[in-house]
Formats: structure tokens, C-alpha cells, sequence
């Protein structure tokens, strides 16, 4: 694999610039071409061997977006260990539990990280996770700044092990099949899933897909600005664009650091070609107007890209008109950590074919989409709606969740036997298009940031006053949805506002700060059916302000819950006007 993705390019054209990294400081670019890249990776991959890791292990990656991130990932794939890279953004119980989950032996990550001017403490995060993980042997650490941070037994200091090793590491010898990766998303239940890729199928996916869609063109700029302890980051940040022999930007900072204008400066600096993001990053930029955009010449760019989430119809318009002042084509990309590459996006398609604005639209090469109804009968002809599924396998879909094949069993194929349920609702169109309608599980989009309702539910009813809550999502301008709590408390609870702050302390250190709920509103009990179900659909209208629509509540154990409940919000309402 990384035969494909570095050795092949260095033979013809080792000066060839395989990564631009866009460091947080702005202006300060790096640029590494594939003879370094290769260098780096070998150099990397010697230092775990030295400390015995060996084929088939696992190891985390907690850093930062640098050329050194990638190289980790590539010395792991090169010496046959498989990488679990971590979101830096995760908590230490986060990370501790992806590491116990996948038996990791190791860890690298950076002493610190950089991100919108803030030092992010990666090290002293690593160390509180591994505290509790007897199965790390070894913690590589790299510098990325120069501050110090304290050193233990199993530390081990990157760089100066990478200046004493070999460039030369021969690649492993990897089945098709084999795992070249593993990572974490979430599920409707509480505990994250481990989800498997293997090695030829997932890259000639990725590559494909990269080529195809964005139609990228040998001596383009690939600029994906999504990190890496995400799937596309995986994708569309390292394995496709290297397997093409192209050149890819590492995106440090934020979109507004130090201005709204960053990433049209660093599309005018870097001329990037094609630019993929993600809407909740435009939804974002649009609040401040034209003017950032405009002041950066945007010439360079052909296609662009919208990825995570569905676009909403206004910024899509402000993408295209806007951003790429109406001549560059937009995909909007539907696609899943599940199917390791874009599934269904406007392009490739005939020369000059239509593209819908805010529209998925055509199915990629080999894919084959069915619209499923609720008794599992495929839906024919067009202007219907139902679950998405596809009909055939693909190279890049996952092959298990890691220890757990059942539960892939079951959250993949067993709602629509000889299918692939995507957890996602759809609409075609009256011409054929597939129009993606959002998720049908208690599964919420927050910034692009997958998350099940049950992990936010799961941390905070470990506070000692919580007996139980229920959260949903609920539309938001900027992020797309946000969280809303519903929550019970012991009867003598007397602080209601300090419990509040107390829970969105634990849901941001028990998962991440862009986990903790927005709202949070005390109630005296829940919504169930008599066999204990919350209804969180109940609660959905509530929020949305459906409450003259509650649909079918005669499975509730109490109906009277329900006025209970709109007397709450309107209250709390009432009270956040004011």
C-alpha cells in the first residue's frame, strides 16, 4: 500500500510535491515532496519497529494535521501495524477507551498542538488516558512546539529515535484483506464503533473516487481541509490524493484564524485547484459576509466540495456564487466512515450534466442505491422516499466492526437482509437523482461530527443527581444540529443551575467540547411507552415547535407527561428571551 501511495511516485518523480502544510500561523507554509514523505515514513517506521512493534498491532495516533500525522499513519501501513488515529479534539477518556477497545500497544502523538492561535495540551492528555491502559508499552512524542512537557518511563522522544534510524525500511508483504486501519464512529447505542478497513479495496476506493469526483488533474492542488482523525481526512486527505501521485494541503488552523478570511488567503497563496470542506464551516463564513472572500483572488480554483453533513440550499448558493464566483463545479458528497470513499456525489457524470444545488444526485461507479419502505420491500419509480440502501458490495465498504462482528451484523444488514442500511432516509427525485434527507436513528450531525444521542445521555447520568435524560438533536444555524437535553433530577436537587454547568463539564471530558448540549431543560420525568422506551420523537416536537402535531401517543404510559413537558420549555423559553 504504501508501495502505491510513495515508493512508485519517488521512482519517477521523487521533487513532486506530495504535502503543503498549512500551519497554523499563517503564511508559514511547509512543503514536503514524496522523496521526504518516503524518507520521513521509513525513518518512522524503523523507530517502531526498534521498539517492537510488529505486524498486526495496533496504535494510536493522537496529533495535530502535519506531514508527520501522515507519516505516522503511512510507517504504520508500511511495516503491516494498523493505526487507530484519535481526533485531538477527543477527551483522555475518549481516547482511553478507543485505546483499550482496540488493545493498542502504543501511542504517538505531539507535546502540544496548535490550533486558531491556542496551545491544545496533547501530552498531558495522553498521559491521563494511559494511565489506565496497561496494554501501552511505548508513548513516541513529537515536538511541535518548544515548550517542554514532562517525559516518564514509556516516553519515548520521535524525532531524535527518527534522526538515528535508517531512510530504508522494506514494505511488509500485506494480504488484500488484511486491516490497514481502524476508526471510531459513533452508533445509536453509547460505546463508539471500531470500524475496520482493509488494504486493496479501501485505496483503489479512495483513489478512484478522489480522481473521479473532483476530477483531479496531475499537477492540481488537492486542498481538503478536514483533519485527519476523520474519515475524510483518511480519504481525501492522505490515501486518495498519494495513491494519484498528487499534491495535498495539511489544513493546521481554523477557518477563522486569524480572520473570516483564511481559507480563501491559503486558496490565493497555494493556488488550490479543488477545495473540500465542510457546510458548517460556510454556514460559518456567510454570517460575515462577502468581503472576506472577495478580497482573496479565488482564479486557481475548478471544483469544490462540500463533505459531512447535507448542505443547505443557502449555502450551497453562497459556495458557488460566492466562493467560486459561479464557474466551478460543487459536489456535494454523500458518503460514510462506513464506505471509506465518496458514494454518491453530482460527479463524474456526462460533460456539462445538470447539478442540483444541495442535491447528492448520482451514485459513483459499481454503487447501487435502493430506497427501502417500512415493511423492508424495495421502493420502485421515482418522487418516493425511504431508507437508503445499497443493493451490492463496493471495494471500500467496511469489513467488520473491530471485536464485534455481530454488531455489524446487526446495525448494517439485518434491518434490510441482503442490503447495506445506511442509517440514512432519502428522496429520489422525478428524474432519478437521490436527494439524502438525514439520519432515521437517534444519531445527530453536530458541525459534521458524528455523534449517537445515547453517548451524550451515557456521561451525563454518571452525575450522582441525574437519574436519567434524553437528548435530541434539534436544527441550528451555524452547526446544522445541535443537542438538547432533557433532564431529571433527584427530587432534593436544589442547584438546578450548577448541576447544568456540572453536566456540560463531563459531557465535554467524558467525549468533546463539541459534544456538550446547547440547551439543557429540567424536567420532572420523561416521555415512555409502559415498556420503558423514551420517546424521543415526542421530544423532537416539542423542540421544533410541532407540539400541535404529537402524532400516535397512546403507547404512552401517561399522556399527561406531554403538556407537562411543553409547560417546561415554554418556561425556560420565556426565560431565555428575557
Amino acid at each position: 500500500l504504501t508501495v502505491n501511495c510513495l515508493d512508485r511516485h519517488v521512482e519517477k518523480s521523487p521533487n513532486r510535491v506530495a504535502l503543503i502544510w498549512e500551519r497554523d500561523e499563517p503564511g508559514t507554509a511547509v512543503h514536503v515532496t514524496y522523496r521526504e514523505l518516503l524518507d520521513l515514513t521509513c525513518r518512522l517506521a524503523n523507530t517502531l519497529k526498534k521498539y517492537g512493534i510488529q505486524k498486526g498491532d495496533k496504535v494510536a495516533i493522537y496529533m495535530s494535521v502535519s506531514p508527520l500525522s501522515v507519516a505516522a499513519m503511512l510507517a504504520c501501513a508500511r511495516i503491516g501495524a494498523v493505526h487507530t488515529v484519535v481526533f485531538a479534539g477527543f477527551s483522555a477518556e475518549s481516547l482511553a477507551g478507543r485505546i483499550t477497545d482496540s488493545g493498542c500497544k502504543a501511542v504517538i502523538t505531539y507535546n502540544q498542538g496548535v490550533r486558531g492561535g491556542r496551545i491544545i495540551e496533547l501530552k498531558t492528555t495522553v498521559d491521563e488516558a494511559v494511565k489506565n491502559c496497561p496494554s501501552v508499552k511505548h508513548v513516541f512524542v513529537a515536538q511541535r512546539t518548544d515548550n517542554k512537557v514532562q517525559m516518564g518511563d514509556r516516553d519515548i522522544p520521535l524525532e531524535e529515535e527518527m534522526a538515528k534510524a535508517s531512510s530504508a525500511c522494506a514494505p511488509e508483504s500485506m494480504d488484500s484483506e488484511d486491516t490497514l486501519f481502524m476508526l471510531y464512529t459513533s452508533g445509536s447505542t453509547g460505546k463508539p464503533k471500531g470500524i475496520v478497513h482493509t488494504q486493496a479495496g479501501y485505496l483503489l476506493y479512495a483513489a478512484v473516487t478522489h480522481k473521479y469526483v473532483f476530477d483531479y488533474q496531475q499537477g492540481d492542488v488537492f486542498g481538503c481541509v478536514a483533519d485527519i482523525g476523520w474519515i475524510t481526512g483518511h480519504s481525501y486527505v492522505v490515501y486518495g490524493p498519494l495513491c494519484n501521485g498528487a499534491t495535498s494541503v495539511l489544513f493546521e488552523s481554523t477557518p477563522v484564524y486569524p480572520d473570516p478570511g483564511r481559507y480563501w488567503e491559503v486558496v490565493q497563496r497555494l493556488k488550490i485547484n479543488q477545495f473540500y470542506g465542510a457546510p458548517t464551516a460556510i454556514r460559518l463564513l456567510l454570517n460575515y459576509g462577502e468581503e472576506w472572500v472577495k478580497k482573496y483572488d479565488r482564479s486557481s480554483l475548478k471544483t469544490l466540495g462540500s463533505v459531512g453533513e447535507p448542505i443547505n440550499n443557502e449555502a450551497w448558493q453562497w459556495f458557488y456564487h460566492v466562493v467560486g464566483e459561479g464557474r466551478c463545479t460543487l459536489v456535494d458528497t454523500w458518503w460514510q466512515t462506513e464506505t471509506g470513499g465518496i458514494c454518491i456525489a453530482p460527479r463524474p457524470s456526462e460533460e456539462k450534466a445538470e447539478i442540483v444545488p444541495a442535491m447528492a444526485m448520482r451514485p459513483f461507479f459499481g454503487i447501487v442505491p435502493v430506497l427501502m419502505d417500512e415493511n423492508g420491500k424495495v421502493i420502485e419509480g421515482n418522487d418516493v422516499s425511504g431508507a437508503l440502501c445499497i443493493a451490492q458490495p463496493w471495494p471500500g465498504m467496511a469489513r467488520t466492526i473491530y471485536g464485534d462482528h455481530q454488531r455489524f451484523v446487526d446495525a448494517y444488514f439485518k434491518a434490510y437482509p441482503g442490503y447495506y442500511f445506511t442509517g440514512d432516509g432519502a428522496y429520489r427525485t422525478k428524474k432519478g437523482y437521490y436527494q439524502i434527507t438525514g439520519r432515521m436513528d437517534d444519531v445527530i450531525n453536530i458541525s459534521g461530527h458524528r455523534l449517537g444521542t445515547a453517548e451524550i445521555e451515557d456521561a451525563m447520568t454518571d452525575h450522582p443527581e441525574v437519574p436519567e435524560t434524553a437528548v435530541i438533536g434539534y436544527p441550528h444555524k451555524i452547526k446544522g444540529e445541535g443537542a438538547f437535553a432533557f433532564v431529571v433530577l433527584k427530587e432534593q436537587t436544589a442547584h438546578i443551575d450548577r448541576v447544568k454547568e456540572e453536566l456540560k463539564t463531563i459531557v465535554a471530558s467524558k467525549i468533546a467540547k463539541y459534544a456538550v448540549p446547547d440547551h439543557i431543560l429540567v424536567v420532572k420525568r420523561l416521555p415512555k411507552t409502559r415498556s420503558g422506551k423514551i420517546m424521543r420523537r415526542l421530544l423532537r416536537k416539542v423542540v421544533t415547535e410541532q407540539s400541535s402535531d404529537m402524532g400516535d401517543v397512546t403507547t404512552l404510559d401517561d399522556p399527561s407527561v406531554v403538556k407537562e413537558i411543553l409547560e417546561a420549555y415554554q418556561k425556560y423559553k420565556e426565560k431565555g428571551s428575557s
